[in-house]
């Protein structure tokens, strides 16, 4: 994660966090530009490195009642409307990364499981389990489960036929896939395999329909592995963090399904405040944007993204993407709110 830029130089070629920003986008692939439809009140925390990553659940009876979760990874958990208000703020302390998944059984009932990277402990990572209401838009803590030995950083969950998982990335590129049980009055979690990526990550997201992990080394690139808990460990190189399509640091990443097994992998290209696509059929390079300036502000530096396709309201009316704003003007950080269908349209991206 770049929080700062070192120009100077102890001989040797300059790494990509050395460049001026102005000669990192003049030498990357040109990106499009699209606009923010909308955006969050800012984090708590100000004067910091503080907004990272957000998760999304739909209201399909009422889309533009969807809610948005979002991590202050100095503070706790908040909870927004799509109008970026706030409906709900947890203090749950240093959480990282959150991702959400509708349909679990949490306690006997139906519900809405968010799941946290809690590095409240740096050096015993732990998974932070919460409910979110759908009606009162409020968090309730359920417990913590081991995460494994090292800095907690992403998160991200997916399921099959075998149980629901939670993939945790450590800040030395291990992941380790939990098995989750929530059904009891105190949620369980067992490492059921680990994975290995050779530096610091951090994002991740899960493509239930294929069965596939995606994470972001972040001075590497993208890379997916196979999400079954019986499958390889070998990871997949998708992309290189070349400073072309992808500017180190490679961060957030966010998947948009199409069809039974297409669709497209965005990962955040920081250094040089873009997002990339690629194909998810063939990992080919599909294409580049900037969020902008326009009648809300542009996103700079940019942590965790998030991505669901469907209705979202008149706003969003065929999905919404969300970006972590590590420069918010004068405020403190905040998350911006895309359309989905201004990205299509800036990129040419076919939909079937």
């Amino acid at each position: 994660m770049i929080c700062c830029f070192t120009f100077i130089t102890l001989g040797g070629c300059a790494t990509s966090r050395e460049v001026p920003i102005t000669q990192r986008i003049a030498n990357a692939t040109p990106a499009m530009n699209v606009t923010a439809r909308g955006e969050t009140t800012p984090v708590g925390t100000a004067n910091a490195d503080a907004a990272d990553d957000p998760a999304i659940w739909r209201n399909a009876a009422s889309p533009a009642a969807s809610l948005i979760v979002g991590t202050d990874k100095k503070a706790g958990l908040y909870v927004y409307g799509l109008d970026g208000k706030v409906r709900d703020f947890l203090d749950a302390g240093r959480v990282n990364n959150v991702d959400l998944k509708d349909g679990v059984t949490i306690n006997g009932q139906t519900g809405i499981l968010v799941v946290a990277s809690d590095r409240n402990d740096i050096v015993n990572a732990k998974l932070a389990l919460f409910r979110l209401d759908p009606v009162t838009a409020k968090l309730t803590a359920l417990g913590k489960v081991d995460g494994g030995m090292g800095e907690a950083y992403g998160v991200c969950m997916g399921g099959d036929a075998a149980g629901l998982y939670a993939f945790i990335v450590l800040k030395d590129g291990t992941i380790n896939q939990v098995a989750l049980d929530t059904s009891g009055a105190t949620p369980t979690g067992r490492t059921v395999r680990t994975m290995k990526l050779g530096t610091q990550s951090e994002g991740c997201a899960v493509d239930d329909r294929t069965g596939t992990l995606y994470v972001a080394e972040e001075d590497i690139g993208l890379w997916r592995f196979d999400a079954r808990a019986t499958g390889s460990t070998t990871p997949v190189k998708i992309a290189a963090a070349d400073g072309k399509n992808i500017v180190a640091d490679a961060e957030g990443v966010a998947i948009a399904p199409i069809g039974e097994k297409d669709g497209y992998v965005l990962v955040s290209s920081q250094g040089d405040n873009a997002y990339v696509a690629y194909r998810i059929s063939d990992d080919s390079y599909v294409g580049r944007f900037r969020i902008v300036d326009g009648t809300i502000g542009g996103s700079e530096e940019t942590d965790g993204i998030e991505l669901m396709l469907g209705d979202f309201g008149p706003a969003f009316p065929g999905g919404l993407f969300i970006a972590q704003d590590g420069h918010n003007a004068a405020a403190a950080q905040n998350f911006k709110l895309v359309a989905w269908d201004d990205i299509v349209k800036a990129l040419s991206l076919p939909q079937k």
